[in-house]
C-alpha cells in the first residue's frame, strides 16, 4: 500500500493562509518599483501556471484521494508529448517569456510531524512548537526523517524509475531546502538516478515558514555540508554559517513566505537571461526539481495562481509555469 496518502490535516494545511494571497499581491505591487540607478524592476517576472499538462490542476480532481504514483504523476498526455510541447513553448516563446516544468516535492515524514499528529495543531502551537523533544523523540531543531519518511522517499525513487522508463524528463537542476529532512528526501529519492555530476543546490528561500516553530531552524553550514557535501550537494552563494533567518519570536506570515518564494522564482527564471537581458538557450534547465516543505509548496502554488492542492508528507506535484519578464 502506498505511503503517500494525504490526511485531513494535510488538506487543511493546503488551504490555510490562502486568504492572504491578495495581501502578498498588494505587497509585490508596492515593492516592484524601478531602480533610479539601473531602471530595473525588483520583481521583473510575472508567473502563471499553464493548465492542460497534469490532472492536479483540474478542479475536478479530488486532491484528498488522488495518488500521483498510481496515475503516472497525473499526466494528461504521454510524456513524449509533454516534453515536445514544453520544447515548442520555449523555442517559440517571445523574447521575454520562459516556460519551466517544476517538480515540487515535500519532504518525507519527520519527527515533528509525529508530534503534531499526536497532540493536534492547537496544542502544537500552544506548547510543543518551541520544544526539542517529546520523551525520547527529538524533533527540534532540524529534525530527522522517521522510518515512514525514509520509506516514502524510497517509494518516490521507484515511482521515478517507472516514469523515466515511460520517457518522463529527468530534471537538469535540483534545488533543495537546507533542512535535513528535505535534503535526505532528495538524496533517497534520486540517489541512484541522479544525472552524472549532479550538484543539488541548497537554497534558503525554499525553506519552510520562518520563526516560531523550532523544527524549522536549520543546522549550521558546516554540519549541513558534512552530511550532504559528500553526495555532491552545494550551498548557494552567500549561504551563511549560522541560521540568521530564524528568529523564534517572529513568525513569518503566509504573505511574507509567498514573497520569499517569488524571490526564488525571480532568480530561477533570470538564469535564462544574459547581462544584455537577451534570452540565451531557450530550453536550458526547463525541467527543475525543488524539494522543500508543505508550506513552501503552498506558496509556490499561490505565486503561480494554481489552485490549492493537498500534498502529503513525501508527496509531490508537477506544474508547468510560464514566466513573463517586464
Amino acid at each position: 500500500m502506498s505511503l503517500l496518502i494525504p490526511t485531513e490535516r494535510d488538506f487543511e494545511d493546503a488551504r490555510e493562509g490562502r486568504e492572504t494571497i491578495p495581501v502578498y499581491q498588494e505587497t509585490i505591487a508596492k515593492l516592484n518599483k524601478r531602480s533610479p540607478i539601473t531602471n530595473e524592476l525588483e520583481f521583473p517576472w510575472d508567473f502563471e501556471f499553464v493548465p492542460g499538462f497534469f490532472k492536479q490542476a483540474d478542479p475536478n480532481t479530488d486532491d484528498l484521494n488522488f495518488n500521483y504514483v498510481d496515475c503516472d504523476f497525473g499526466i494528461t498526455k504521454p510524456w513524449s508529448d509533454i516534453v515536445e510541447q514544453l520544447n515548442e513553448l520555449n523555442i517559440n516563446a517571445k523574447d521575454n517569456e520562459c516556460y519551466k516544468l517544476l517538480f515540487l516535492a515535500r519532504h518525507g515524514q519527520g519527527n515533528h510531524n509525529i508530534v503534531v499528529s499526536k497532540y493536534g495543531i492547537g496544542e502544537w502551537r500552544r506548547k510543543w512548537h518551541e520544544l526539542e523533544r517529546d520523551g525520547d523523540l527529538v524533533y527540534g531543531p532540524d529534525p530527522v526523517l522517521t522510518e515512514v519518511g525514509i520509506n516514502q522517499a524510497k517509494e518516490n525513487n521507484q515511482a521515478w524509475k517507472e516514469q523515466l522508463a515511460k520517457n518522463a524528463p529527468i530534471p537538469s537542476k535540483f534545488i533543495v531546502s537546507p533542512l535535513q529532512r528535505s535534503c535526505n528526501t532528495l538524496l533517497i529519492t534520486w540517489k541512484d538516478i541522479f544525472p552524472e555530476n549532479t550538484k543539488p543546490v541548497i537554497v534558503e528561500n525554499v525553506r519552510e515558514m520562518l520563526g516560531f516553530h523550532l523544527c524549522n531552524k536549520r543546522s549550521n553550514k558546516t554540519t549541513i555540508l558534512e552530511r550532504f557535501g559528500k553526495h555532491g550537494f552545494i550551498t548557494e552563494p552567500g549561504f551563511e554559517e549560522e541560521d540568521t533567518w530564524y528568529v523564534h519570536e517572529v513568525e513569518e506570515t503566509a504573505a511574507e513566505q509567498c514573497l520569499r518564494t517569488n524571490r526564488f522564482m525571480q532568480q530561477l527564471f533570470d538564469e535564462q537571461w544574459d547581462s544584455s537581458q537577451s534570452k540565451t538557450d531557450p530550453t536550458k534547465d526547463q525541467v527543475v526539481s525543488v524539494t522543500s516543505h508543505g508550506g513552501t509548496i503552498k506558496t509556490f502554488l499561490g505565486v503561480i495562481g494554481h489552485r490549492a492542492y493537498t500534498i502529503p508528507t513525501g508527496g509531490m506535484i508537477p506544474v508547468v509555469v510560464k514566466g513573463t519578464r517586464h
